[in-house]
């Protein structure tokens, strides 16, 4: 029996995709599996039984990723999954920047006992008036399953789109709107955008990355959308910006201390994904790809480890071995099957940064002297027998 803890609470969409073999535990420290939205893990004491933690959701700041890897646990999340419910946020943050509903909003508010009200809306709505967007230029940079889904909703509202990201895999780019001009300098955005929205994730390459410099070559009067991560802007440049009317709008999912009063700021108490459809998507995601691997063995949206999908075992058992990435791994293993008179029908190796991951599918079962050869081997961090 599997064992399953949720940190936080899992839609049942997702949690009703285990089956009889798994059940529910109330103690973290007997799970095999972990699944997480937004509690934090850094804290926590990682339990040797603990194999994967799937986080319903994109970003993963909430979990200690190199503590993980280090114990041998692969950590997933789920992108793409909240994808719609993101996009369809920035598409209203755009709006939100290009007139003043806010103000307007607020205005009609304080005159709730006014009996002249529909006089009055139209002596006061001049303040509030703005511009459209259509026909505006709006750069995105970030151009994975969210930054995709904004510029190509942005190109069908007849905006002028231009997209940048340095890494754009295979899939993006084949689901990019040719309406969208890709380009390979993020300045031309910076020089050339009337609207900007950032969907990177936060790296030391990308932490305020919305800077002094960055702001100085933008046009007078730009907007900028936040969607992605807090810390991808400094708030101190970006308040002097808006000062001077550099920046007229800045739209953010992630308040702060300092950004929640800030004039010319509109804070969204991150909304992004809070819809029933986005929490339900990453729940069945998330739990499929942490049944993959406890069954299978399959890495499939990992942060920490190398992805790798070998199917169902078709041997007598499969081995999986997470280990650090350093010459001779693969050369040791298979010295110790052989030894123990094993032979392999199948293996995959697959390594991604410092860690590795090598999958074997055997003609004999192992015991657990060979398991444990496995494991003596230096640079090994975890052994799993599956099947």
């Amino acid at each position: 029996m599997k064992t399953i803890h949720c940190l936080n609470p899992i839609s049942k969409l997702g949690t009703r995709l285990f089956d009889d073999t798994y059940t529910m535990v109330d103690d973290a420290a007997k799970a095999e599996g972990i699944l997480v939205r937004s509690a934090s893990m850094h804290e926590m004491e990682l339990s040797e039984n603990l194999l994967a933690v799937a986080r319903a959701g994109a970003g993963v700041n909430n979990i200690p990723l190199e503590t993980c890897a280090e114990a041998g646990v692969v950590v997933f999340n789920t992108p793409g999954a909240n994808a719609n419910g993101v996009k369809e946020l920035v598409l209203a943050g755009m709006l939100l920047g290009a007139r003043d509903i806010v103000g307007g909003i607020q205005w009609c508010k304080e005159r709730t006992d006014d009996p002249e009200i529909a006089k009055s809306v139209e002596k006061g709505k001049k303040a509030f008036a703005g511009h459209e967007i259509k026909g505006k230029k709006l750069g995105v940079i970030g151009l994975g399953a969210i930054g995709a889904e904004v510029a190509n909703a942005a190109a069908a509202l007849g905006m002028e789109v231009y997209g940048y990201d340095p890494f754009i895999s295979v899939n993006a780019a084949w689901n990019l709107s040719r309406d969208v001009e890709h380009i390979t300098s993020v300045d031309t955005i910076y020089k050339e955008c009337d609207y900007i929205t950032v969907h990177v994730p936060l790296l030391d390459s990308t932490r305020e990355m919305i800077n002094e410099k960055s702001l100085d070559m933008m046009k007078d009067g730009v907007v900028i959308l936040n969607f992605a991560r807090d810390l991808l802007v400094n708030d101190n440049d970006m308040e002097k910006a808006l000062k001077s009317g550099r920046v007229k709008r800045y739209i953010t999912d992630f308040p702060n201390p300092k950004t929640v009063g800030m004039e010319g700021v509109i804070a969204i108490p991150h909304l992004g994904a809070s819809t029933e459809e986005s929490e339900d998507n990453c729940a069945v995601m998330a739990v499929e790809e942490l049944k993959d691997y406890l069954e299978n063995g399959n890495i499939r949206h990992s942060v920490n480890y190398p992805d790798c999908d070998m199917g169902v075992c078709r041997g007598a058992c499969r081995i999986a071995v997470l280990h650090r990435n350093i010459p001779n791994m693969i050369g040791q293993v298979t010295a110790i099957l052989a030894d123990c008179n094993v032979n392999i029908s199948d293996m995959t190796n697959k390594s991604r940064d410092k860690y590795a991951y090598t999958l074997l599918d055997l003609e004999d079962r192992v015991d657990v002297e060979t398991v444990g050869r496995l494991t003596q081997i230096k640079g090994v961090l975890r052994v799993r027998v599956i099947g």
